[in-house]
């Protein structure tokens, strides 16, 4: 154990999700003024005494992507200045996660550009849940924790009669790693889906690979932002799936797109966590959400405590 006092703090993206964590390791949030001034710029305050302790800062980058973004950094560096010892990144949902490569030339890496700030803000290390690639971590030059909801996620189908003739689908082959970690907890068969991607929001499914006539589909992905995973769901019915189908995903953009697509017929229930804040105009009959609030306690007490983090790790 650290000699260091542990303090957890919180920008403005998630504040249920860093209260719960906080809960759960027995503290209060720390005392931060966060202002989102009428020129647009965004002023940071820190309220109660840090020195020398072990900061961890919990703040999902989602919409608006930018500004909690520009306020997680300035944190850091608010911290920093007023000399503490560490400053972890809990960043549930990581900023332009999809950006990590070039796909047509004269491109911004933009998770690159992100990864460059952090560094450059002197943060310690960063902790994020089911990033889009798993390959950012090695942007970084500093300690990073890629954590899975993945258990969280399958465990609300664990045991339940519904799922007992089911199969866990990857809506792509780039998810056949992690639906194959899905199906293995499960128990349950594999099922590839091929697609075509057509634009940014479109996407087609080409074919089915694996045995789904009879079975109940568990589609599985780490972000639903415009819902196009869903247009592929027709193609599962039409290989035999047994309607309607499930979807197990970890990162609740859900832009309205989204939220109209839920409305098909096929579709049974959308799980989801909470590493993105879903406010209640947008929280759907059709959605489910579990929370990762222990995950991340878990993760900061090992961390803190200096006790290995390798069982919440998302390796492939």
């Amino acid at each position: 154990m650290t000699e260091h006092e542990m303090r957890i703090f919180a920008g403005s993206a998630n504040r249920p999700l860093a209260e719960a964590v906080a809960h759960h390791l027995g503290q209060e949030l720390g005392d931060v003024t966060i202002t989102h001034l009428p020129d647009s710029e965004i002023h940071v305050q820190i309220e109660e005494l840090v020195r020398h302790k072990d900061i961890f800062i919990i703040q999902p980058c989602s919409a608006p992507v930018n500004d909690h973004l520009m306020e997680l950094l300035l944190l850091i560096d608010a911290f920093r200045r007023a000399s503490v010892h560490s400053v972890t990144a809990v960043i549930p949902y990581f900023p332009y996660a999809r950006q990590e490569r070039m796909a047509r030339g004269r491109e911004a890496i933009s998770a690159k550009v992100v990864v460059r700030m952090l560094e450059e803000m002197g943060v310690d290390r960063v902790i994020f849940v089911d990033i889009h690639s798993l390959a950012i971590q090695g942007f970084f030059n500093i300690p990073v924790d890629p954590l899975t909801a993945m258990p969280v996620l399958a465990d609300y189908f664990k045991g339940d009669p519904r799922f007992a003739n089911a199969a866990v689908v990857a809506p792509d082959v780039g998810r056949a790693r992690l639906a194959g970690k899905y199906a293995e907890y499960l128990g349950l068969p594999l099922v590839v889906m091929h697609k075509r991607r057509t634009g940014f929001a479109e996407t087609k499914a080409t074919h089915v690979v694996g045995e789904i006539a009879g079975k109940v589909p568990i589609v599985i992905d780490d972000i639903i932002a415009s819902g196009s995973v869903l247009d592929q769901l027709p193609a599962l019915i039409e290989a035999g799936a047994e309607p309607p189908v499930y979807l197990s995903i970890t990162h609740p953009v859900l832009l309205p797109t989204a939220l109209a697509r839920l409305n098909r017929e096929v579709i049974g229930e959308l799980v989801v966590t909470d590493t993105i804040h879903v406010p209640p105009e947008r929280r759907h009959p059709k959605l489910h959400i579990v929370s990762v609030a222990p995950l991340l306690a878990e993760a900061i007490h090992r961390i803190y405590a200096g006790r290995s983090v390798s069982p919440l790790l998302r390796l492939v």
